[in-house]
């Protein structure tokens, strides 16, 4: 059972205390720098941001019948994830890219998601492997086809949800029909629908750090990646929480407020993910057998 189970963490759950946990938590976030580093996830997760929006949009286009309803589901979401100001920027410029481009252009920017996609997951698995504290020995065209995989495999498994959730509503639809509004219903699927999106997020989260960093892992679910999509969540309704009584952005940034907003929104987001990868390198240390390499 300690192989397999939650027993398997001693680190965790065999503190007398969380404080000293939290101390050398500290103490390894301090050390890996992740409050800079957490600055170049957000870089590359700004260039990635736009081009793989345009894929999403433009693979879209193959399923003509659904092509609006996906869209409409996708968006959605980004403006529930997003702080306002951040996602009225993502959609004004998402918006002038598909009235402006082409086929030429729309080409263009399939390949340049792939690419600067790849490279955001590329800095990721990077930084990951600073916070487990192992060197990178497999080579450049191994570390970026993971990137690549993990990329395409993070974009159709988003494209599958989103036609999981338009079969649900399709479905809460028919059930109206039949048997009426029912508050009830609407709920259970509300509730529904939110447990299979942040389940993604877990999954997404989960394979990245499963197959980023050079090392091999016991288990797909691990307590930083819980943790890191928790802080995500937290973070994300606490900067909304924070921009609507205290939305001072446009003042000092002036046109650039949106940019800079979005950007942070990215710093918080890396830096869940680093602390997440953090803890999961502190539980593995806890166990001589699987020290870092």
């Amino acid at each position: 059972m300690a192989a397999d189970g939650a027993f398997a963490y001693p680190g965790l759950f065999g503190m007398s205390s969380m404080r000293p946990f939290l101390r050398q938590l500290w103490q390894r976030i301090l050390d890996d720098d992740l409050l800079n580093r957490a600055n170049e996830l957000a870089y590359s997760f700004l260039l990635a941001l736009f081009p793989l929006l345009l894929f999403f949009v433009s693979l879209f286009g193959f399923f003509a019948s659904q092509a609006v309803t996906l869209r409409h589901h996708l968006f959605g979401y980004l403006s529930d994830a997003l702080p306002p100001v951040a996602y009225e920027l993502v959609r004004r410029t998402l918006d002038e890219v598909m009235t402006r481009a082409g086929g030429g252009k729309l080409t263009l920017g399939l390949l340049l998601a792939l690419y600067w996609g790849s490279g955001g997951m590329t800095q990721l698995i990077s930084t990951l492997n600073v916070t487990y504290a192992v060197r990178e020995r497999r080579s450049w065209f191994k570390v970026h086809a993971i990137s690549f995989l993990l990329t395409a495999g993070m974009a159709f498994s988003t494209l599958t949800v989103l036609f999981l959730i338009i079969a649900g509503n399709t479905l809460l639809l028919f059930v109206q029909q039949r048997f009426g509004e029912n508050l009830a219903f609407v709920i259970v699927w509300y509730v529904i629908e939110w447990t299979v999106a942040v389940s993604l997020v877990v999954a997404i989260l989960s394979f990245i750090y499963y197959f980023g960093p050079d090392l091999k892992h016991r288990h797909w679910i691990t307590p930083g990646c819980v943790v890191a999509v928790f802080l995500w969540i937290l973070a994300s309704a606490g900067l909304r929480l924070y921009l609507h009584f205290f939305n001072n952005y446009s003042r000092v940034y002036g046109s650039l407020g949106a940019v800079i907003v979005l950007l942070l929104w990215f710093y918080l987001s890396g830096l869940a993910s680093l602390i997440g990868g953090e803890i999961n390198s502190i539980l593995r240390r806890s166990r001589p057998q699987e020290a870092p390499i």
